[in-house]
C-alpha cells in the first residue's frame, strides 16, 4: 500500500516533467534535426542511467529469456515514440502533437482486445469514440491550415501506437528480478541504437556547432524528461496496474498545450479545447475501472 501511494504521488512531478519538456523542442530542432537531437539525448540518458546503475552496485545482468522483449519493449518505449514525436511537431503545434501523443492508453486497449483477446467493454468503446473525436478535432484545422499536417498527425499517432505496444510488454514480462534502474538504463541504450543509426543515414554528417542555448535545452532534455522521467514512468508502471500508471498521461497533454500556448502563442480556441476535452474524457474512461468492475 506505501509503494502504491509514492508511485500515485509521482503521477503529478511527472506529467510535470514530461508536459513541460514539448514547448522546448521547437527550440532544439530550430538547429539540430530530430534524428541527431535524439541521437543526442536518448543517447546521453542511456549513458548518464549505466553510470548511475555502476556508481550504485546494481547487476545489470539481463536474466535468462529476457533479451527478445527488452529489445521489443525498448523499440516501443524509446525509439518509435522519441522519434515519431518529435518529429510530429515539424507539422502541427508542438500541444496538439501532445495530445494525439498522449492517446496511448486507448492504443493499449485496442491492442489489448485486438491481439491479447481482451473484450471490448462499453467504457472502453465510449473511450475510442472519444479518442477519435479528439483526432478529428485537431486534424480538421490542421489540415486546412497546415500542409504537413497529415504527417504530424500521423508521427503522432504512430508515437502514441509504439509507447502503448512497449508498455504493455512492461507490463506483461516477469524481469526476473531485473533492478527498476537497470531496466531503464538497457531500454535507454537499447533503443538509442536505431536513432543513431538513422541519424547516420538521414542527418548531414559535417562538422556543426548549436548555439549554447540549444546545447543546454539538450542537455536538460537528456538528464530530466528522458533520464529521470523515463526512470519514473517504469517505476510507476512496476507499482501500480498499467491502467492506473498510466492516467499521468491524462495531465501530460494539458501541461504541454499550456505550454506551448504560454511559450509560443499556439492556437487555442473552440476546436482546441474540445479536442482536449475529448482526450481526457477518453483516458478518464479508459484508464478508470468501473465500481462494478466491468462496464
Amino acid at each position: 500500500m506505501a509503494a502504491s501511494r509514492r508511485a500515485v504521488l509521482m503521477l503529478p512531478l511527472l506529467a510535470l516533467l514530461w508536459g513541460g519538456s514539448w514547448p522546448m523542442f521547437n527550440i532544439v530542432l530550430s538547429e539540430l534535426s530530430v534524428w541527431s537531437f535524439r541521437a543526442f539525448a536518448v543517447s546521453g540518458a542511456g549513458l548518464m542511467m549505466m553510470l548511475v546503475v555502476r556508481l550504485l552496485g546494481i547487476s545489470m545482468a539481463v536474466p535468462p529469456g529476457r533479451w527478445r522483449p527488452l529489445m521489443a519493449a525498448a523499440l516501443g518505449n524509446i525509439s518509435v515514440w522519441y522519434v515519431a514525436a518529435t518529429a510530429a511537431i515539424l507539422y502541427i503545434p508542438s500541444g496538439q502533437a501532445a495530445v494525439l501523443g498522449y492517446t496511448m492508453p486507448l492504443w493499449t486497449a485496442l491492442i489489448s482486445v485486438t491481439f491479447l483477446r481482451e473484450p471490448l467493454t462499453r467504457r472502453v468503446g465510449l473511450a475510442l469514440l472519444f479518442g477519435a473525436g479528439a483526432v478529428a478535432l485537431l486534424a480538421w484545422p490542421n489540415l486546412t491550415h497546415l500542409a504537413g499536417a497529415p504527417l504530424g498527425i500521423g508521427f503522432s499517432l504512430l508515437a502514441g501506437i509504439g509507447w502503448a505496444a512497449g508498455t504493455l510488454i512492461n507490463k506483461r514480462t516477469d524481469w526476473g528480478g531485473l533492478h527498476p534502474l537497470a531496466l531503464t538504463a538497457w531500454q535507454l541504450v537499447i533503443g538509442a541504437v536505431p536513432i543513431i543509426i538513422g541519424a547516420l543515414f538521414f542527418t548531414d554528417l559535417r562538422p556543426f556547432l548549436p548555439s549554447l542555448k540549444v546545447v543546454a535545452v539538450v542537455a536538460f532534455l537528456s538528464l530530466v524528461p528522458t533520464a529521470v522521467g523515463t526512470l519514473i514512468w517504469f517505476r510507476i508502471v512496476d507499482l501500480l496496474p498499467a491502467e492506473v500508471g498510466a492516467l499521468s498521461s491524462i495531465l501530460v497533454p494539458v501541461v504541454a498545450m499550456t505550454g506551448g500556448i504560454l511559450a509560443h502563442g499556439e492556437p487555442f480556441g473552440p476546436l482546441q479545447a474540445g479536442a482536449l476535452a475529448c482526450a481526457v474524457a477518453a483516458l478518464f474512461l479508459a484508464l478508470t475501472p468501473s465500481r462494478a468492475g466491468r462496464a
